[in-house]
């Protein structure tokens, strides 16, 4: 005899309250990296001579695309975030409209995924300007010692 088996998914366990704070967490985290973004612009420009000299271009410019393309990116997921949360209220009005919190659900969990694997790309990105202007910083303090 075969017995049937049930698939639960995760959507089971949030609450309307629970869907709302997250949706915010996401809402702060990517506030939070345009600003950081606007920062590591800044650091680079700043530090365009530098990187120029030290031959670091070609390295660089992919790193400098990657953060520009995260840029644009954000843009698009803060535009969905922002219409997700405002679609909430199909959660929490007492109307049983199974076909649309079911869409919702998976809606949010789409937009999981997508927050997730662009937050993955950006850190790499972060992670390696950091590194690259660091690298020039260091050039640089080195030959003001020679000279």
């Amino acid at each position: 005899m075969k017995s049937k088996t049930h698939k639960g998914t995760f959507r089971e366990w949030f609450s309307a309250e629970e869907l709302h704070e997250e949706s915010k967490k996401w809402c702060s985290e990517l506030k939070f990296a345009r600003d950081e973004q606007k920062f590591l612009d800044s650091m680079i420009k700043d530090y365009t001579l530098d990187i120029l000299d030290s031959d670091m271009f070609n390295t660089v410019q992919p790193v400098v695309e990657s953060l520009k393309k995260s840029e644009s990116e954000l843009i698009k997921i803060f535009k969905k975030v922002q219409l997700h949360e405002n679609q909430l209220q199909i959660m929490v009005d007492d109307v049983d409209q199974s076909k649309m919190e079911n869409a919702y659900l998976d809606t949010h969990s789409e937009l999981s995924k997508e927050l997730a694997s662009y937050f993955d790309k950006y850190r790499d990105a972060k992670t390696k300007i950091f590194d690259i202007v660091s690298q020039v910083i260091k050039r640089k303090k080195q030959k003001r010692l020679l000279n």
